[in-house]
């Protein structure tokens, strides 16, 4: 972005209220998604003629997303095939719908009986531990209430290399979906995905992102499943990016210096408690 001549503030910043406000309560403050999006938002609010695009969260976008699902769903049948399941990293999830609602729809409509499952990290797991129940969409409160499965919008994850995934909250839909039984979620811890990421580098020669590692790690331990049942299955899963520039990310993985993040239940709780309840 500096390249192309971007000012880039890292969040959270003390350029605007919301900003100060995260670090005068927590200095050392790693930033998330929810707190960029405070920023965003109060910036968007104050300053003349600038507009703010929702992320995503909210279900607009992740229907916009879509297209990645009808595309591959075109191209499962060029190839002969149909997923038995279908994996994609989870953040917000427009990644995870992106890809599974035009497979999900068939389900719904068809009968057919694909499996779904996000993957989420071990250090941000809103769909595997947190809660159903209203919550912002960022961590000033400053958007409207959505219901989703949240771990609190003051939740402070941990700063892992997977930065587009360490969101607190779930979106609209699929919380929903979640709720109903029509998909699953697991969380990967970090060496895990970049375990699954370096075997994908040397069989495929495409270096992944962190965050599509996720589905990666996933899609490995469905295939593993299948070694031990001796199940034959067609698994689909995004490939969301590549990681070429993420290769410091990889060095230090490489290195022995990353390390693994995991939320207790205690800290799960206690943030979780924090909330206000709204009926």
């Amino acid at each position: 972005m500096q390249t192309f001549g971007a000012q880039v503030t890292p969040s959270p910043s003390m350029s605007t209220r919301a900003g100060k406000d995260i670090l005068t309560r927590t200095p050392n403050h790693q930033g998330s998604l929810g707190t960029a999006i405070s920023e965003a938002v109060e910036l968007a609010m104050t300053t003349p003629n600038c507009k703010y695009t929702l992320g995503s969260v909210l279900s607009h976008v992740t229907l916009h997303q879509t297209v990645i699902g009808l595309e591959a769903e075109k191209q499962m049948a060029m190839a002969g095939e149909y997923p038995d399941t279908v994996i994609a990293c989870f953040g917000g999830g427009s990644n995870f719908g992106g890809i599974a609602f035009p497979f999900m729809r068939h389900n719904i409509k068809d009968g057919k009986k694909t499996e779904f499952i996000a993957a989420e990290p071990a250090s941000c797991p809103k769909l595997t531990r947190g809660v159903f129940q209203y919550d912002f969409g960022d961590e000033a409160g400053y958007t409207p209430l959505l219901p989703m499965f949240t771990l609190g919008h003051n939740f402070m994850p941990a700063n892992i290399h997977a930065g587009g995934l360490r969101y607190h909250g779930a979106g609209v839909i699929v919380s929903q979906l979640m709720k109903d039984g029509m998909m699953k979620a697991v969380d990967i811890p970090q060496l895990e995905t970049f375990e699954a990421a370096t075997l994908f580098a040397q069989a495929e020669g495409i270096i992944p992102a962190p965050e599509s590692a996720h589905a990666i790690a996933a899609t490995i331990r469905e295939a593993k499943k299948c070694i031990e049942t001796g199940e034959e299955k067609v698994i689909l899963f995004n490939l969301s990016g590549h990681g070429l520039i993420d290769m410091t990310a990889y060095d230090q993985y490489l290195s022995g210096s990353l390390q693994n993040y995991e939320v207790t239940d205690e800290d799960v709780a206690k943030n979780i408690s924090e909330l206000e309840k709204v009926i």
